[in-house]
């Protein structure tokens, strides 16, 4: 290599390790102009209905855009490509500047009045899908804002950041890595399709596709159109959003809980694995993934436990009704979507901790679902198992395996970190919200079902978050954001390192 190369390559060595901050700004703000337009729907839904309420929305929008605007406008011609720290910067703070935008027309609304605090909660519990809420007598409140928490969890879903990286290209961004550094799980390099835009117009494709479905469903079921239509929304994201107090209890049919428990269930499933299904007409391709037959079959053993526990314990009337009641509740908890027909924390013996510790699972990688993912909780099995044979034959190759292939070992100790990080920042967060007066009880739940994006828990929380005190609703929000990005992008930009030049 010559002298003069060398130097280039240096140059553009260093270079690499410098954060694009002009660009990065350049995206946040068109990425919150495009978000002001998600304010534009609630306002056509309260002149449809009207219910009054559409001045919030649109202040909103035009507080939003505005900012989206003046962040835009200073920056607007640096185009340079973004470095992987870049996606980091843009989708971490972009969550948290999200729910504080998404919190402005609750904060403009008087119908119900929400302190700062309850907004933010609330929006940020939207848009990471958790599902917790603050607020109670939904049945009387303003259409527009029933649609507007349902929209920001359809949004949330699979990634509003995913959305935007479809829309790059036409502004002249590359958004790889903001896919990287959005798409949960811990395999994160492989594509749908050669270009990265065409993977997330793939994803939203999909997306779309089953809450269309999942709308016709619930409508065919005996829902009105707009219970149908929102509901799909929080089905479809794993959100658990209502728009009536008592959730799908409120519509008391097997129909309608049937049409739940289906599309629940699919997004817990990786929509990689419904892509590459789907696109091949083969349905045998959900069988064959080792991460989709444990999926599967945690859901089969937790429904069955349930139900011995509830007929033996005499919760209802007959096995049929304790079969349905444990197989809806198996299937909202383990995909943490968080609807309720029933309130399980009133339910006999260790069954309400058995689900809460059943959110902790999850769905699948890659899918809506919260948790820490079932393929996880596969490696640390299977690598536990392999500990277990060394024991026996310390002398033996014995490789992780998953589906048949080994798994690289970077990837297990990556997991065993992530498993690592989660416990401490769970106890850390858990001794937070203690330390402002809640019992043992709700503090426990409260972190676990906001880390794993569930929503209803035990003790105080069982049904909503009203009783919290606002620092414990901070505390609450910044789990929901760590769990809504599994950890380590939120992280990262604690650590020094990645500031040093």
């Amino acid at each position: 290599m010559s002298r003069h190369a060398g130097a280039r390559l240096g140059r553009l060595q260093g270079d690499d390790r410098h954060m694009n901050l002009g660009a990065v700004q350049r995206i946040f703000g068109m990425l919150l102009m495009i978000f002001s337009l998600t304010m534009l729907p609630p306002v056509g839904i309260s002149l449809l209905f009207d219910d009054h309420n559409w001045s919030p929305f649109a202040d909103a929008f035009a507080i939003v855009l505005a900012t989206g605007l003046l962040l835009w406008l200073p920056a607007r011609h640096r185009r340079r490509e973004l470095r992987l720290r870049d996606g980091f910067i843009i989708v971490a703070l972009f969550w948290i500047v999200l729910g504080l935008a998404g919190a402005v027309p609750l904060v403009l609304t008087d119908r119900p009045v929400m302190t700062v605090t309850d907004a933010v909660f609330e929006a940020v519990s939207g848009f990471t899908t958790t599902g917790a809420t603050t607020l109670v007598g939904l049945d009387d409140l303003p259409p527009s804002l029933l649609y507007y928490r349902q929209q920001i969890q359809w949004f949330g879903g699979i990634g509003i950041v995913v959305l935007a990286v479809a829309l790059l290209p036409v502004l002249g961004v590359g958004g790889m890595q903001l896919l990287k550094a959005e798409t949960p799980g811990p395999v994160k390099d492989a594509k749908l399709t050669p270009r990265i835009t065409a993977t997330a117009k793939a994803l939203w494709l999909l997306y779309l596709v089953l809450t269309v479905a999942c709308a016709g469903g619930y409508y065919a079921a005996g829902m009105s159109p707009f219970d149908a239509i929102t509901h799909s929304f929080t089905t479809v994201s794993s959100g658990g959003y209502s728009t009536h107090d008592a959730s799908l209890a409120h519509f008391d049919s097997v129909a309608v809980e049937i049409v739940a428990i289906a599309f629940m269930f699919a997004g817990g499933i990786n929509f990689s694995l419904h892509f590459i299904a789907w696109r091949y007409r083969r349905i045998r391709d959900y069988g064959r993934d080792a991460e989709f037959r444990a999926y599967v079959g945690i859901i089969v053993a937790v429904t069955l436990l349930s139900t011995v526990i509830l007929y033996a314990g005499e919760a209802f009337d007959g096995v049929a009704t304790s079969l349905r009641r444990a197989a809806f509740t198996a299937v909202s908890v383990q995909t943490s979507t968080g609807y309720t027909t029933a309130d399980f924390s009133l339910w006999p013996g260790a069954l309400p901790v058995l689900l809460i510790f059943l959110s902790f699972v999850g769905g699948s990688a890659g899918s809506t679902a919260g948790g820490m993912k079932v393929v996880r909780w596969l490696l640390i099995a299977r690598q536990g198992s392999r500990e277990v044979l060394r024991l026996i034959h310390p002398r033996a190759e014995l490789p992780v395996k998953l589906g048949g292939k080994p798994v690289r070992w970077q990837i297990v100790d990556a997991v065993w970190g992530f498993f690592a990080v989660y416990v401490t920042c769970f106890a850390v967060l858990m001794m937070m919200l203690l330390s402002t007066g809640e019992n043992q009880v709700t503090a426990f739940s409260a972190i676990a079902t906001c880390m794993n994006n569930l929503g209803p828990g035990l003790g105080e929380v069982s049904s909503n978050f009203t009783t919290i005190s606002p620092a414990g609703k901070w505390i609450c929000v910044m789990a929901m954001l760590l769990g809504r990005l599994e950890i380590f992008p939120m992280l990262v930009l604690l650590s020094p390192a990645f500031w040093r030049r």
